[in-house]
């Protein structure tokens, strides 16, 4: 499938920047379909809330328990962003939410041998899927109309905790064949997954594991495309310097998170909201609870970002890092990027 040029990725993809406390939560410019919420000045979870599984559901990315059931944190996704409940941490926190719009609605999908409900939107590249395993060998459809690039799979059901897992196109020179989890430390794994086997434009594959396909069990899935001038999921080398790597993306970066795919280093997230200026795009970490990290930067250019520090998070030298990346602005078109 051609995408359509986005000329406006906010309408697609938005960070804002709220309080805590129960109250409506407006400006996100379009009725989000998952929110990723975190507060920045404290050691507290990061949250996930989608709108296939409904309002009240909630994961969190630094853990593996299973899926949590409570109206205190979210308790509708409204026509311009969310309405909050009491457990939305107090009203004097500082909070970072990432926002994506899917379709704002349902739709059976049977392309997989196990049928899943979807919430695609193949402009902007991105799926929300459910499904119940099996643990036999199967194929879930996902919706986009051509192949992901990425997909990030957790297991709701099992309450001893199952890790997030990730499928990334460059992971690997055989990318089927390994994963990598959200909530640890971990380099990438040789595991069955994915049953060894590429997704294709309508379906991904499931091995037998129960991380993402025991018999009963229900399981989201957030399936990621290339979007020429939207997003990209690219891989790139440190080189262990203040002078460091410039990744190009094609577009201003609203929002980057990468991993090393070798050693036991931590996840990282930069946004363009959170003092968005070179050189201070603060960063979380979406496998810690840990406070925002105010010391280890990325400049954020006009066609990529750019990694300014000495750390095996993001720059170490020689080590390969996988990365999804969003855009504030498309490099050409109507609506220009400039440099900072």
């Amino acid at each position: 499938m051609a995408y359509t040029t986005i000329k406006k990725p906010s309408d697609y993809f938005n960070t804002i920047l709220t309080a805590g406390g129960a109250q409506s939560i407006t400006g996100v410019g379009f009725q989000p379909d998952l929110v990723w919420n975190k507060r920045r000045e404290d050691t507290s979870d990061h949250y996930i809330n989608d709108a296939v599984r409904g309002a009240t559901k909630i994961l969190f990315t630094n853990q593996t328990v299973a899926e949590q059931t409570s109206a205190n944190f979210m308790s509708s996704f409204d026509s311009d962003g969310f309405t909050t409940g009491s457990g939305y941490w107090n009203s004097g926190a500082s909070i970072v939410a990432w926002n994506w719009l899917a379709s704002n609605t349902t739709a059976s999908n049977t392309d997989g041998s196990i049928t899943s409900t979807v919430s695609a939107n193949t402009t902007s590249g991105f799926s929300i899927v459910s499904y119940t395993g099996t643990a036999s060998a199967s194929t879930v459809g996902h919706g986009l109309g051509t192949i992901p690039s990425c997909y990030i799979v957790k297991n709701l059901s099992d309450t001893a905790g199952q890790s997030w897992n990730m499928y990334h196109h460059k992971l690997d020179s055989t990318p089927q064949d390994f994963t990598i989890f959200l909530n640890s430390t971990s380099a990438k794994s040789d595991e069955a997954v994915w049953n060894d086997t590429a997704p294709t434009s309508s379906v991904f594959s499931i091995g037998t594991a129960r991380k993402t396909n025991f018999s009963g069990d229900n399981y989201i899935a957030y399936c990621f495309a290339d979007v020429k001038g939207f997003s990209k999921f690219g891989s790139y080398v440190g080189n262990g310097s203040t002078d460091g790597t410039f990744v190009y993306t094609g577009f201003k970066p609203a929002f980057v998170m990468g991993k090393a795919t070798s050693g036991n280093e931590n996840w990282f997230m930069n946004d363009n909201k959170r003092l968005g200026y070179n050189d201070k795009n603060y960063r979380l970490y979406p496998n810690l609870s840990n406070n925002e990290a105010t010391d280890i930067n990325m400049d954020i250019f006009s066609n990529g970002f750019k990694l300014n520090s000495i750390n095996g998070n993001s720059n170490g030298s020689g080590i390969t890092y996988i990365y999804m990346a969003f855009a504030e602005e498309p490099l050409v078109g109507d609506n220009p990027a400039t440099a900072r």
